[in-house]
Protein backbone atom coordinates (compact mmCIF):
# COMPACT_ATOMS: atom_id res chain seq x y z
CA UNK A 1 0.00 0.00 0.00
CA UNK A 2 1.27 3.24 -1.33
CA UNK A 3 2.20 6.25 1.77
CA UNK A 4 0.88 9.03 -0.91
CA UNK A 5 -0.76 9.99 -3.78
CA UNK A 6 -0.75 12.80 -6.66
CA UNK A 7 -2.45 15.83 -6.04
CA UNK A 8 -4.63 15.62 -8.75
CA UNK A 9 -5.54 11.62 -8.68
CA UNK A 10 -6.29 13.27 -4.37
CA UNK A 11 -8.89 15.57 -5.97
CA UNK A 12 -10.01 13.42 -8.21
CA UNK A 13 -10.44 10.93 -5.70
CA UNK A 14 -11.99 12.42 -3.32
CA UNK A 15 -14.63 14.45 -5.54
CA UNK A 16 -13.40 18.07 -5.34
CA UNK A 17 -13.17 17.83 -8.83
CA UNK A 18 -15.53 16.60 -11.43
CA UNK A 19 -12.21 14.93 -13.86
CA UNK A 20 -9.08 14.40 -13.31
CA UNK A 21 -8.25 16.76 -16.19
CA UNK A 22 -9.92 19.53 -13.96
CA UNK A 23 -8.36 18.37 -11.08
CA UNK A 24 -5.05 18.97 -12.93
CA UNK A 25 -6.14 22.52 -13.53
CA UNK A 26 -6.96 22.93 -10.02
CA UNK A 27 -3.49 22.24 -9.17
CA UNK A 28 -1.55 23.68 -11.82
CA UNK A 29 -3.72 27.11 -10.99
CA UNK A 30 -1.66 28.15 -8.97
CA UNK A 31 -3.93 28.90 -5.98
CA UNK A 32 -3.64 25.98 -3.38
CA UNK A 33 -1.33 25.47 -0.84
CA UNK A 34 -0.26 22.32 0.32
CA UNK A 35 0.92 21.93 4.10
CA UNK A 36 1.45 25.64 3.74
CA UNK A 37 3.63 25.88 0.51
CA UNK A 38 2.15 27.24 -2.59
CA UNK A 39 1.37 24.62 -5.51
CA UNK A 40 1.50 24.89 -9.18
CA UNK A 41 2.08 21.10 -10.67
CA UNK A 42 0.06 18.25 -10.42
CA UNK A 43 2.21 15.46 -9.06
CA UNK A 44 3.23 16.89 -5.87
CA UNK A 45 2.50 13.97 -3.39
CA UNK A 46 -0.35 14.04 -0.69
CA UNK A 47 0.62 11.76 2.48
CA UNK A 48 -2.01 10.84 5.36
CA UNK A 49 -2.06 14.25 7.58
CA UNK A 50 -1.49 16.79 4.68
CA UNK A 51 -3.37 19.75 4.91
CA UNK A 52 -4.56 21.34 1.94
CA UNK A 53 -5.89 24.90 1.28
CA UNK A 54 -7.90 25.93 -1.25
CA UNK A 55 -10.98 27.94 -2.51
CA UNK A 56 -13.75 25.71 -3.68
CA UNK A 57 -17.07 27.95 -5.05
CA UNK A 58 -16.30 31.12 -3.72
CA UNK A 59 -15.54 30.02 -0.34
CA UNK A 60 -11.32 29.02 1.40
CA UNK A 61 -11.83 26.06 2.31
CA UNK A 62 -9.01 23.94 4.83
CA UNK A 63 -9.06 20.11 4.74
CA UNK A 64 -6.76 17.71 6.13
CA UNK A 65 -6.04 14.48 4.72
CA UNK A 66 -7.08 11.41 6.88
CA UNK A 67 -7.01 8.70 4.87
CA UNK A 68 -5.54 8.05 1.30
CA UNK A 69 -8.29 6.66 -1.23
CA UNK A 70 -7.54 3.88 -3.60
CA UNK A 71 -10.41 4.23 -6.07
CA UNK A 72 -13.13 6.89 -7.21
CA UNK A 73 -16.08 5.89 -4.89
CA UNK A 74 -19.09 6.73 -3.75
CA UNK A 75 -19.25 10.21 -2.15
CA UNK A 76 -19.83 9.15 1.44
CA UNK A 77 -16.30 6.95 1.02
CA UNK A 78 -14.82 10.13 -0.48
CA UNK A 79 -15.92 12.54 2.25
CA UNK A 80 -14.06 9.81 4.86
CA UNK A 81 -10.75 10.52 3.40
CA UNK A 82 -10.16 14.39 4.70
CA UNK A 83 -11.42 16.15 7.26
CA UNK A 84 -12.55 20.00 7.01
CA UNK A 85 -10.85 22.09 9.46
CA UNK A 86 -13.04 24.91 10.92
CA UNK A 87 -15.77 24.91 8.55
CA UNK A 88 -18.22 27.32 10.87
CA UNK A 89 -15.45 30.28 10.53
CA UNK A 90 -14.90 30.01 7.10
CA UNK A 91 -16.16 32.72 5.21
CA UNK A 92 -17.27 33.39 1.58
CA UNK A 93 -14.19 35.07 -0.35
CA UNK A 94 -16.98 37.86 -2.11
CA UNK A 95 -19.31 38.25 1.27
CA UNK A 96 -19.42 41.51 2.59
CA UNK A 97 -17.08 42.00 5.50
CA UNK A 98 -14.86 39.10 4.49
CA UNK A 99 -10.73 39.57 5.66
CA UNK A 100 -9.06 41.17 2.16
Amino acid sequence: MADAIRLDLFLWYVRIAKTRSAAQAIAGAGTLRLDGRRIDRAHVAVRVGSVLTLAIAGRVRVLRVEALPHRRGPAAEAQACYRLLDPIATKSVDAPGAAA
